[in-house]
């Protein structure tokens, strides 16, 4: 049985920010003169980042949340290098890495991703997407988590519990269960798709689910009509002095409203 030192560091790798200045977080296992380094699957603004005690400063949510996966990871590690010894044969860093990357792909779950992906969408609101679009992925989380719960009696699932069918009982829940339409449906199960991408893309899981399943968009809604009782609240509608374009707007809708002008005479 070996009995070499063995250390796992986590660091972070300053020069690899992405779009939101946040900085990945590495690990470096070194067991005898053997070393190996491993990608964390976490990241974290350089400002909170303590580089003596290898965590986040602070009790805000993100240090809180991170600080904890990064305890999990390094008993993952130790857990790893003690199940290489009691095997009583000769590792190396390596093989203790790999075998750490296997716990951790069989640990990681759907909705820890998917709430890491919030996050990363919060930074893009009002510059790549609108803030309801955020607000819908809040909404497909609450029924994700639902779901989950019923079908599997836990408040979250590991992406290797996964299985083919996944969607399709999401689909009964969904548009069966809770009456849905087949365009939220829709939603929610993109949603998942998307999840499992980018899982796949940083290497939690080693296939990318559902890639080759395409989901139906489900009949066009036909628009919704203005009735009496709206068209007079907006009618009655009172504005700033620096609401101008608002008043404009409203007016010119009534006048469509009452005359039947065409939207494109109306702008011509």
């Amino acid at each position: 049985m070996q009995t070499d030192k063995f250390k796992v560091l986590l660091y972070l790798k300053k020069s690899g920010r992405n779009k939101s200045g946040q900085a990945p977080i590495m690990g470096r296992i070194t067991y005898g003169r053997t070393i190996a380094q491993f990608s964390c699957k976490l990241s974290c603004d350089p400002k909170l980042w303590n580089a003596r005690e290898s965590r986040l400063n602070g009790k805000s949510r993100e240090a809180v949340a991170t600080n904890g996966k990064l305890e999990r990871l390094l008993l993952s590690a130790q857990s790893a290098y003690q199940t290489l010894c009691e095997r009583g044969v000769v590792f190396t860093a390596t093989d203790i890495k790999e075998l750490l990357q296997g716990s951790m792909q069989s640990q990681i779950t759907l909705l820890e991703r998917y709430d890491q992906m919030l996050e990363e969408m919060k930074q893009k609101v009002g510059i790549e997407i609108k803030g309801t679009t955020l607000s819908s992925y809040y909404t497909t989380r609450k029924h994700l988590h639902a779901f989950i719960q019923e079908k599997f009696h836990t408040t979250d699932i590991a992406f290797s519990q996964i299985e083919e069918d996944f969607l399709d009982c999401l689909q009964r829940y969904s548009v069966g269960k809770l009456g849905h339409s087949q365009g939220h449906y829709r939603k929610m199960a993109l949603a998942v798709k998307k999840v499992c991408r980018l899982a796949y893309r940083e290497g939690l899981i080693t296939r990318q689910l559902f890639a080759h399943v395409t989901i139906e968009r489900g009949e066009n809604k036909q628009p919704r009509a203005l009735d009496r009782d709206s068209l007079d609240k907006l009618q009655s509608l009172t504005f700033e002095p620096y609401e101008v374009e608002l008043e404009t707007a409203r007016d010119l809708f009534l006048f469509a409203c009452y005359t039947g002008v065409a939207y494109c005479d109306m702008v011509a």
